[in-house]
């Protein structure tokens, strides 16, 4: 193995053409190694596109163990490097990129970036949460699907809301059935209102998907088939120190909420919600 990794490794760095480079990084991404992930976040910053989307997908196939590095070049000043450190951070949905997630989800200037991560807070692996960090993660997921999905001026970010905010509403069903009632009424507003046919459509499908949901029962096929999986899936590698790092941003973040807040509650999540629900003439059919 330890051969293996050295050919490939020395293949990227003997490389001498964008082409030759790209087939070495993306064999290298293939091989799922984990020796190999230092050489692939430093492609992130090579200037070859095609490169740094084969090391994007390698980093996601190899995941949390890829995350440490991943956060470690989000503090260099490489943009570049860093918005392709987002799309694999997204891609993986470890707790330890929410919060940088939450941030670019909202504010990046760069509409791939925003999209990328709108797309990861809706694949966050949730049931790694403790419970009492659980639901105050998910109140700011919540909050940023919400702001994307009304005021971003690109449709494929608010398209990238609509997919996390039926991740989202699925996870939280039968919990949160305020938190999902917000969803349902904003989805209402997006689906009759949107001007791109696309987002309508998704926002259609994305109520279908959740009524279905609602209606499976514990022992249907659905709930077997995601216990199933989550036995499968490894236990959360994350230690107490992280969750504790994730906990006091989140505070944080919801210090700074307080403090921009003109009444009670945050008037992102609301203004918007409020306009819809007086919109909503009929339960049937709400665009009527």
């Amino acid at each position: 193995m330890t051969d293996r990794l050295t050919q490939l490794i020395q293949a990227v760095e003997e490389a001498d053409s964008s082409k030759l480079l790209l087939e070495a990084v993306q064999n290298l991404a293939d091989a799922q190694l984990v020796g190999a992930i230092p050489i692939l976040i430093e492609a992130l910053s090579y200037n070859n596109p095609g490169a740094a989307v084969a090391s994007v997908d390698g980093l996601i196939k190899l995941g949390n163990p890829a995350v440490p590095a991943l956060l470690e070049l989000l503090d260099m000043h490489n943009y570049t490097a860093r918005s392709w450190a987002i799309r694999a951070l997204a891609g993986i949905g470890d707790p330890r990129g929410l919060i940088t997630l939450l941030g670019v989800a909202t504010a990046d200037f760069a509409m791939s970036v925003r999209r990328a991560a709108v797309k990861g807070l809706g694949m966050m692996k949730w049931r790694w949460f403790p419970d009492e960090l659980r639901e105050m993660a998910q109140e700011e997921a919540l909050d940023a699907l919400l702001f994307v999905a009304q005021q971003d001026e690109e449709w494929v970010v608010r398209y990238a809301a609509v997919v996390g905010l039926e991740a989202l509403a699925i996870t939280i069903a039968n919990k949160l059935p305020t938190w999902r009632s917000e969803i349902q009424v904003q989805f209402n507003l997006m689906g009759c209102n949107d001007e791109v046919l696309a987002i309508r459509a998704r926002v259609w499908l994305a109520q279908q998907r959740l009524q279905q949901s609602l209606q499976q029962t514990y022992t249907s096929n659905f709930d077997i088939s995601q216990k199933s999986s989550a036995v499968q899936e490894k236990e959360s590698p994350l230690t107490s120190d992280d969750w504790q790092n994730i906990l006091n941003h989140l505070y944080k973040m919801k210090n700074e909420e307080r403090l921009s807040a003109v009444s009670e509650g945050d008037p992102r999540r609301f203004q918007d919600l409020a306009a819809a629900i007086g919109q909503t003439s009929s339960k049937d059919n709400p665009c009527n």
